[in-house]
């Protein structure tokens, strides 16, 4: 038979082998070989190469937030106040998860500062347990400021940012691994004190989600410690949500300047930013200015790192950007450039 035939011969015969009756299946470990009803569908989800999840057409809901960087305001003393709260926050279509956040969302609010300004910050306890703030930012001492504050409490203390780059802050209350999965964590960049040249500038905060898969009385899911600890994450989001900025696409030029900041908030997974379609002129890694990497096209951010990719869309259409684990980015962890001129709502200015 024919090479193409008998392929075509063998892909019919799996699709129509018969299933045992579940009664006399076997129990079988998690890495067990599937069944062919669990074999994955290989139809191509995406309307371009490694979109990995729909791009564009309706979307059935709104993207949670703007990627856009807000400029930083013109001030050497920056007064913060976040409250830290449960609340539920969607986190994929049809999702919802019983989140600890600060500021009511995940990831928090973007703070962004220039190299040299004085961070005035007060933390309020509006949860039911203890919990703290941890700057990545900040050089000071733990012990005097990154304490429990208990319900119904705050602190309040100053830093001083002086190194510029990508920063990660969360919630450091033990177990940390729990509080960051549960939602904890944002960004804050710290601008350098000469200027970056003109730029369309994005946030992404990479996180994880975890599901018990059973829902409160509510619908909202919750950690599944085991899986956290196991590193098998349900979802994988970009500020918050599996897929949003594939059904969202993010509005650039062609060939202008895009400077994206990624900070990676794990708790667990390594992310390797990758832009298919562009190669990255700069990318500066965590806060170093000197000596940024050059003409590159894959660089991994560590959990709790961050960086600084710059790049330019060469002609109009769809660039992917994704983590090049391709496990997590089928899990969510994908968005979509848009290069055509127009402005949408994920990076107005």
């Amino acid at each position: 038979m024919p090479r193409p035939l008998l392929g075509a011969a063998l892909v019919a015969f799996l699709a129509c082998r018969p299933t045992p009756p579940q009664d006399h299946q076997p129990e079988r470990a998690a890495t067990a070989v599937t069944t062919p009803q669990e074999e994955p569908d290989t139809t191509p989800p995406a309307d371009v190469s490694h979109g990995e999840a729909p791009i564009g057409g309706p979307a059935a809901e709104p993207a949670p937030r703007l990627a856009r960087l807000e400029p930083a305001e013109r001030t050497r003393l920056h007064r913060v106040r976040l409250e830290m709260k449960h609340a539920p926050v969607p986190i994929a279509p049809g999702v919802t998860y019983a989140a600890w956040t600060f500021g009511g969302t995940v990831p928090g609010p973007v703070l962004h500062v220039r190299a040299g300004d004085t961070v005035d910050f007060t933390l309020v306890n509006r949860a039911n347990i203890p919990h703290s703030m941890d700057f990545h930012a900040a050089e000071i001492a733990p012990s005097k400021y990154y304490t429990n504050v208990m319900p119904g409490d705050s602190l309040h203390y100053r830093f001083v940012a002086r190194v510029p780059g990508a920063f990660m802050y969360h919630c450091g209350t033990a177990p940390v691994a729990m509080h960051i999965a549960n939602g904890m964590y944002g960004a804050l960049i710290v601008d350098p004190a000469t200027p970056r040249p003109k730029a369309r500038e994005l946030v992404l905060v990479q996180s994880e989600f975890y599901l018990s898969g059973k829902p409160d009385q509510e619908g909202n899911q919750s950690l599944d410690w085991q899986k956290l600890l196991g590193q098998a994450p349900d979802h994988i989001v970009f500020n918050g949500r599996a897929g949003q900025y594939a059904s969202h696409p993010i509005d650039a030029r062609p060939n202008e300047l895009i400077r994206i900041y990624l900070v990676n908030a794990g708790p667990n997974r390594i992310s390797s930013f990758h832009v298919v379609g562009g190669i990255f002129e700069r990318v500066f890694e965590d806060g170093s200015q000197a000596n940024p990497l050059v003409g590159v096209q894959t660089v991994n951010v560590p959990v709790g790192g961050g960086g600084i990719f710059e790049v330019r869309l060469r002609e109009p259409g769809d660039y992917p950007f994704v983590t090049h684990a391709f496990a997590d980015a089928t899990k969510g962890g994908v968005g979509v450039l848009r290069a055509s001129g127009g402005e949408g709502v994920s990076s107005r200015r």
